[in-house]
């Protein structure tokens, strides 16, 4: 996963829809934990493509 902060604009819709838990709401930023099984939830829900799958290929 790859992580846009200057895209981000910290609305946490990312943090909601986590299964693992591992995104966290800080002041400016998401904070990203280990073990991510990368099933793109939050990619789908990032309403300003902050977050980009690294492994997701555009056909």
């Amino acid at each position: 996963m790859k992580y846009l902060i200057e895209n981000c604009g910290c609305c946490g819709a990312c943090v909601a829809v986590c299964s693992n838990k591992l995104l966290e709401l800080n002041e400016n930023e998401i904070i990203i934990r280990e073990g991510c099984d990368n099933c793109g939830r939050c990619e789908i829900v990032c309403p300003l493509g902050a977050i980009i799958m690294e492994d997701s290929n555009e056909v």
